[in-house]
């Protein structure tokens, strides 16, 4: 086995890396992060962070990200910016593959988040994190007063449509079906409020800007191809998250949807790998709850190294 055997290696940044990393760093355990090519996840597309306690005034999400990593260097956590391609966690030490050089580690971290499901319609990639938003409760309280659509026909949309009505003028839900994955009742919630409009068969062809940001969308029927104009100034694309682990090689127990699942406080089902943040929650995905859970998976690994690792 060539290489030193590092006592903690995270893979993933974000909230939750980046606490993880935080706190293992303070825990004098010599930590190694992969944060990836796309380093600071999905808090990179957001504009504003109103929500995390301490920024009174909030902060860029992309700044928030360089905050928490800086933080977490100062401490000693050393952070290479590379995807991790494989490992192997079927023998200790357990092996992290990446661009083809082989790292070793007594404990791992996962918190490679999940990515958020995106249309990809024309005009889109120019109008992420300014007018077009994957999470509501991220960004919902900047559309006060303004006409908002949500895509989408599950659970998460009605969701989603039901919370924006708190800020928004109106809202108009679009969905390319007219049957919907969503439960009865989260249905009807959306469906008989006075503020939620819902347009079936209809699916978002062109995303529309002009200088202030986005302006609208050319909604097109499946079925015959007719195409209708909506004006919006803010839209929330909410078709599914896919967690990001398959690097993972179906090594660690996941549910359904392909989500890491805890069996012991934040360790996975293999001994001595932990995972935090969006990759195992897909209840709250906020930073604040991503960070908390990488604080407790850095207690739970240094803990588990103690007690495991001699």
């Amino acid at each position: 086995m060539g290489g030193d055997v590092r006592n903690v290696i995270i893979i993933g940044s974000g909230p939750a890396g980046y606490t993880a990393g935080l706190y293992t760093a303070r825990a004098m355990l010599d930590p190694l992060m992969f944060a990836g090519y796309m380093s600071g996840g999905q808090l990179m597309l957001t504009s504003d962070v109103e929500n995390f306690p301490g920024y009174p005034q909030g902060i860029g999400g992309p700044e928030m990200m360089l905050d928490l990593r800086a933080q977490a260097e100062r401490f000693g956590l050393e952070v290479q910016d590379r995807n991790v391609g494989s490992v192997d966690f079927s023998q200790r030490p357990f092996k992290v593959e990446t661009e083809g050089e082989e790292f070793f580690a007594k404990a791992i971290i996962i918190c490679t988040g999940a990515e958020a499901v995106w249309l990809g319609g024309e005009g889109e990639d120019e109008q992420k994190g300014r007018g077009i938003s994957t999470c509501a409760t991220c960004d919902g309280a900047f559309f006060r007063d303004e006409e908002i659509i949500v895509v989408g026909g599950g659970d998460s949309a009605m969701e989603e449509a039901t919370f924006l009505t708190r800020f928004a003028s109106k809202v108009t839900l679009v969905h390319r079906r007219d049957v919907f994955r969503a439960s009865k009742v989260m249905y009807e919630r959306a469906a008989n409020h006075p503020k939620i409009e819902i347009q079936t068969f209809r699916q978002v062809k062109k995303w529309l800007s002009d200088e202030k940001g986005l302006s609208g969308a050319i909604l097109e029927d499946p079925r015959d191809g007719s195409e209708y104009e909506i004006a919006c100034s803010g839209a929330f694309i909410a078709i599914g998250h896919k967690p990001i682990t398959q690097f993972l090689g179906g090594q660690l127990q996941t549910d359904e949807e392909g989500y890491l699942v805890h069996s012991e406080l934040t360790m996975t089902d293999v001994p001595g790998v932990f995972a935090a943040g969006d990759v195992v929650d897909k209840r709250y995905r906020q930073a604040i709850t991503a960070a908390g859970q990488g604080c407790a998976a850095a207690i739970d690994a240094e803990r588990w190294l103690e007690d495991n690792v001699h």
